[in-house]
């Protein structure tokens, strides 16, 4: 059903969940390009802003951001005009934000393409979802590869997927033990495109200030459970404000105490910059430890098994409690 509502549509509106980060990015910027060398027009929107290490990709600058006062307009035409909405790398319709009502509110039908556990069955009506593969980009790869449309594919197009697929596995670090995630791998490189520069362009673009806040926070802000091989790392709006932080500065910072030997966990507490009060909390993990049910059952979110994320609505002392607490719950699972 999807291959044929894409083929019929020639107006397509493109989203992606809050907090944009590589996949969802990746993912979205992939298939705008694959629909416009088909003829189609396609428009792209996010909730809020990307990191400022996304926006080298192909097509970046074409993206609308819903808390841009600039964009908001271009949003509502472009979800009015549209006939066909294309919902990528979420599962819930909450996770649009501020969007939510636009896209469900459109009458224009809607489908999902997404890899996350637990899809609304009533959010749109085609979905592929792939819980067992590591990106939204790789849903995209497989569907290109059962047309018959991977060979045909631009350089551009190759770039944004291998770098949603590598960002969502930390440069193929996790979740991706799957032999087909390297054969996909071996497809895109055969576009030309440069994987090294990718790599450089993503994680080599640090500011001194995120050199300078990661060293703080591995001295003054990570705890050391060793009973329980677990850390807890913390991030407040002022520590922010005092190490001048921009724009996707804190991404990555949740997977560094997992080089520690033994360690089995980290959780990181992070401030939400637009809503004070309100603690976003990111977990990863090696193993089996099961990150997305403590996220689920403790923190009101979910993801993968190795990498997921939630949120608290209290002070940080009140979220660092809670964390302990689920952390003992858990004890058994991280000896």
């Amino acid at each position: 059903m999807i291959p044929e509502l894409l083929k019929e549509s020639s107006r397509i509106f493109i989203c992606a969940h809050v907090n944009p980060d590589g996949d969802a990015i990746g993912s979205t910027l992939a298939l705008k390009h694959i629909l416009e060398r088909k003829g189609k027009r396609a428009t792209v929107a996010v909730p809020n802003a990307f990191p400022d290490f996304l926006q080298w990709l192909p097509g970046s600058d074409t993206i609308l951001v819903n808390t841009n006062a600039k964009h908001k307009e271009h949003i509502r035409a472009a979800i009015d005009e549209a006939d066909l909405i294309v919902v990528c790398d979420l599962n819930q319709p909450a996770r649009l934000a501020a969007m939510e009502e636009l896209v469900v509110g459109s009458k224009a039908p809607r489908i999902l393409i997404d890899h996350h556990l637990d899809p609304d069955p009533n959010f749109c009506q085609a979905m592929r979802s792939e819980p067992t593969m590591c990106a939204t980009a790789e849903v995209i790869c497989q569907m290109l590869c059962e047309a018959g449309e991977m060979e045909g594919i631009t350089p551009e197009e190759a770039t944004c997927l291998y770098a949603a697929m590598m960002c969502d596995t930390g440069a193929f670090s996790f979740n991706s033990n799957r032999p087909v995630i390297f054969e996909h791998v071996s497809r895109l490189l055969a576009h030309g495109i440069d994987k090294d520069q990718i790599y450089r362009n993503v994680f080599y673009t640090a500011s001194e200030g995120r050199l300078r806040l990661q060293g703080y926070l591995l001295y003054a802000s990570m705890k050391v459970l060793p009973g329980r091989h677990a850390t807890i790392m913390t991030l407040t709006n002022e520590e922010r404000r005092r190490f001048r932080i921009k724009n996707g500065d804190t991404e990555g910072f949740v997977n560094i105490p997992l080089t520690m030997l033994g360690i089995r966990l980290s959780i990181f507490i992070n401030e939400d910059t637009e809503h004070p009060g309100t603690m976003k909390l990111s977990l990863r993990s090696v193993g089996s430890f099961p990150c997305d049910q403590m996220a689920s059952r403790f923190f009101g979110g979910g993801g993968h098994r190795n990498a997921s994320g939630g949120k608290l609505h209290c002070s940080m002392q009140e979220a660092v409690e809670k964390v302990k607490e689920a952390i003992e719950c858990y004890a058994e699972l991280l000896k």
